[in-house]
């Protein structure tokens, strides 16, 4: 991971990925954060943390961009290709560990992938 400049507003979005697995949507972060700074800001930040291997971002089953805090990445490797899981019932987006092999294509060179899994959180089981 490269050093980011540490801004008040780096700080801040920072601080919202503490909660370890749970990922943010840029919907919630821009609703979240609109007292500290605008739209463009809260993007700008996310580009810039995400270009540094300090999260990582997929698109959720509706459309909508999630970033969740990267384990172990860099600002050229990002090693979050893992699954997803959306809960039906309370709409948490949580980052699984869990290993999954990308098969390797004839004639193809996989960048990406996206694995959403979709069902009832722990919590929303109980």
């Amino acid at each position: 991971m490269s050093i980011v400049r540490k801004t008040k507003s780096v700080n801040i979005i920072l601080s919202k990925f503490d909660k370890g697995h749970e990922a943010l949507s840029v919907v919630d972060l821009v609703e979240e954060l609109k007292e500290d700074m605008n739209k463009t800001t809260v993007y700008r930040v996310l580009d810039r943390l995400e270009n540094d291997g300090t999260i990582h971002s997929f698109t959720g089953t509706n459309g909508l961009k999630w970033y969740a805090k990267c384990y172990q990445c860099t600002s050229h490797h990002h090693n979050d290709v893992h699954p997803h899981f959306e809960c039906n019932a309370c709409g948490k987006v949580e980052c699984l560990d869990l290993n999954i092999a990308i098969p390797q294509i004839k004639n193809r060179n996989i960048e990406t992938a996206s694995i959403m899994l979709k069902g009832q959180c722990s919590d929303c089981m109980a």
